[in-house]
């Protein structure tokens, strides 16, 4: 259903080095490249995730209640792809646990202030 989300970033270079090696865990890398614009994937056809530059040329800004949700596959990917965004800077928003049954996640604000969830169902 879902084919990219974008997220804004006032700082492209430093945008694309956390996720470079954050998304590199997830078995996704760099898709496209533009000057304002980075996409990741992790297969042809599977949904990607893109920061950009704002097109209107304003400062990027975080959406209140705006969300993206990583599938990392386990609870142990959970864990260390929380671990790793703390480790490139990102902000805790929810260390990892249990949230409800068969939902296992936890929470960061990247670079920007973006609201990111690594997540397992199951």
């Amino acid at each position: 259903m879902i084919a990219y989300v974008t997220l804004g970033t006032n700082d492209l270079p430093r945008a694309a080095e956390f996720y470079d090696a954050l998304l590199a865990q997830l078995g996704a890398g760099r898709a496209m490249a533009m000057d304002r614009m980075i996409v990741y994937a992790s297969a042809a056809g599977s949904p990607m995730l893109a920061v950009c530059t704002p097109y209107d040329c304003n400062a990027a800004t975080t959406g209140n209640g705006v969300m993206v949700a990583l599938a990392a596959g386990s609870r142990e990917g959970v864990d260390a792809l929380h671990a790793s965004a703390l480790g490139l800077g990102a902000s805790d928003e929810g260390a990892p646990g249990e949230r409800m049954a068969g939902f296992y996640g936890a929470y960061f604000r990247d670079l920007d202030g973006n609201k990111l969830c690594a997540c397992h169902f199951g």
